[in-house]
């Protein structure tokens, strides 16, 4: 009987803005897929009523464009729920100690699982990618224009001569003989040879 009085609230509104396709039924599936992810056990009848209207109301608002973006749409409002449903217990008088950890253990990931369903929302429309405006560009007959980060040979050889001194530096000691600290023992020799670099 639910799920009738469901499909009645999803058929009243424009199908194609809850789930992005062009399918009726895909739209009308996904809904009832968001709607069943409810925690609606503690929920009167006109509770139930509002948290379905709010959830069609989300989807709408979300708009998706095609299924890709329906499925993202539907599973960041379930995500969302959940979230707020550990916030909620977490927050329960009589909660444990233990238990109010649990709740925003999980409510944590479930908010980050949320931003990061968000994120693949945005990176599919486009939103997340950067946007390169360049402008004044002037090459000469016979010239080549770069567009990037562009390191001149000279500038590598130099820095690898720089590390190659530092690793020379940190493997050879100075000429300089170690005294032991019993005065009838011999010093011990140092590798000879070594070049030295300021530091």
């Amino acid at each position: 009987m639910a799920t009738r009085r469901r499909a009645r609230l999803v058929g009243a509104c424009v199908l194609k803005q809850i789930g992005g396709s062009q399918s009726d039924h895909w739209n009308q599936v996904l809904a009832i897929q968001a709607l069943q992810a409810l925690w609606l056990k503690h929920s009167d009848k006109q509770t139930c009523e509002q948290q379905y209207s709010a959830t069609v109301a989300g989807l709408m608002g979300i708009g998706p464009r095609d299924e890709l973006e329906g499925m993202i749409a539907a599973q960041l409002l379930a995500a969302h729920n959940a979230a707020m449903e550990c916030y909620r217990r977490a927050m329960l008088g009589e909660q444990t100690f233990e238990g109010r950890r649990e709740n925003l253990s999980q409510a944590n990931k479930l908010s980050r699982t949320s931003a990061l369903l968000l994120d693949a929302l945005n990176r599919h429309r486009g939103k997340g990618q950067q946007k390169v405006t360049v402008e004044h560009v002037h090459v000469n007959a016979g010239g080549q224009a770069i567009v990037g980060v562009v390191h001149s040979p000279e500038a590598t050889s130099r820095k690898s001569e720089k590390e190659a001194d530092a690793a020379r530096a940190i493997a050879y000691a100075p000429d300089t003989a170690l005294r032991c600290s019993d005065p009838e023992r011999d010093s011990v020799p140092v590798a000879g040879g070594a070049r030295k670099t300021p530091l």
